[in-house]
């Protein structure tokens, strides 16, 4: 009993590690190319100063100059920005090791995708990792001369054709933990294998009293762009696994598609008013559009099993249901039947699962009024999507979660 509460407070722990470097990291990475995009041209600086900025915040005033490739001789003090995005990638991927290597039978493998070995399911995960880095940067080092716009769109459909295939490889969580983790290691592995060096490359010729090659600096700067549009899709990845609706419905894959365009013209609109003061009201309608096509494909397949008088009418809700009549149903049987033989063994008030010492999120599914409280729940997690049981542990059929389903439409 001990041990498990240890280990639930380790996770907590080095998930608060995780978030914390994570805020840091994304923080200076928004503020540099923001900062980047407003710089004014100098009036009168020093030799080699592309622009300037002045800016106030907290009580003081700040004058920010920025030189185009590196100032004439080495400054005594310098600032490095690289542990924000090495603690941020060490701490998730502990997470993934402890939770979804560790727990893979539960998060990673779902043997109605793919039946894999927890072996074999970590290492299609670590190439994965390996391989989406050295694509993208083949990728990028192949497309330097072909402009940003060539070079997003090539990425982009990668990145689609990744998620594609790992949905159809991994459970619905473990797909889309495995786009975030393979986005991260790319934004990680930018900081740490390109911008870091092309910027110790500048400073020792800096120290050797050569002029630096401007090369390094354009090379480095594109690779921040590219981790400043690819923050926000990352961030929603990793969210997403707490609400199956995105990461366990049948167009999962084109949920991941949308998302990488939707966090792109996100970035776009703040990019914009910081370089020109502009607002592009016109992004903000194309994300509530994108957001509502994720809506409408994740109760795509509810709608599409709704007998069509049904479908017409009132929208099935079951919050609007009262437990009496959900209880009542003639289906109810049959449904409590599969809910105690695939979901109690977890969500009982003493967990008969081993290791676990409390039900998921409280949720306790054992009497009549459990289920039928839980009955909006119960439609998110086995009906709409297929999140529950995690990695189909308990075996769930296809037919069984028809059973839950008509018992909610009936009820």
């Amino acid at each position: 009993m001990v041990l498990e509460y240890l280990w639930e407070w380790s996770m907590f722990a080095l998930r608060w590690l995780h978030i914390v470097a994570a805020i840091a990291w994304i923080g200076s990475s928004f503020y540099f190319i923001a900062l980047d995009l407003g710089l004014k041209k100098a009036k009168s600086a020093p030799a080699g100063v592309l622009g300037e900025e002045w800016q106030v915040h907290g009580g003081g005033f700040y004058h920010i100059q920025k030189y185009g490739v590196a100032p004439e001789h080495m400054p005594d003090d310098l600032v490095w920005f690289k542990w924000e995005a090495y603690t941020t990638w060490l701490s998730g991927f502990a997470l993934l090791c402890l939770m979804y290597y560790a727990g893979a039978h539960l998060y990673l493998i779902d043997p109605t995708v793919m039946p894999l070995s927890t072996g074999g399911a970590i290492v299609i995960s670590l190439i994965v990792l390996v391989a989406g880095w050295i694509v993208y940067d083949q990728l990028c080092k192949r497309l330097m001369e072909a402009g940003d716009t060539t070079v997003f769109i090539i990425l982009f459909l990668f990145m689609v054709v990744v998620g594609f295939l790992l949905t159809h490889v991994f459970s619905g969580r473990g797909a889309f933990i495995h786009v975030g983790a393979m986005t991260a290691t790319i934004m990680a592995a930018n900081v740490a294998m390109v911008i870091i060096p092309n910027q110790r490359v500048v400073v020792a010729d800096l120290i050797a009293g050569r002029r630096p090659d401007p090369k390094y600096g354009k090379i480095a700067k594109q690779r921040s762009l590219h981790n400043n549009y690819l923050t926000l899709p990352v961030i929603f990845f990793f969210l997403a696994n707490h609400y199956p609706l995105a990461t366990s419905t049948r167009f999962s894959w084109v949920i991941i598609a949308i998302v990488l365009v939707m966090g792109a013209v996100i970035r776009h609109y703040f990019n914009t008013k910081h370089a020109t003061g502009r607002h592009l009201v016109w992004t903000w309608v194309v994300t509530v559009m994108l957001f509502l096509a994720m809506v409408a494909l994740s109760t795509y397949p509810l709608v599409r099993s709704m007998p069509q008088e049904e479908a017409a009418g009132i929208p099935f809700d079951p919050m609007d249901a009262g437990m009496t009549a959900l209880v009542a149903s003639d289906a109810f049987p049959e449904a409590q039947n599969v809910i105690l033989a695939r979901c109690s063994m977890c969500h009982s008030r003493q967990p008969l699962w081993e290791g676990m010492v409390h039900p998921p999120l409280g949720v306790v599914l054992e009497t009549d009024y459990d289920i039928a409280r839980e009955a909006s729940r119960i439609a998110r997690q086995a009906v709409l999507s297929h999140a529950m049981p995690p990695g189909n542990v308990t075996g769930m059929t296809a037919d069984e979660r028809d059973a839950i389903g008509r018992w909610l439409r009936d009820g």
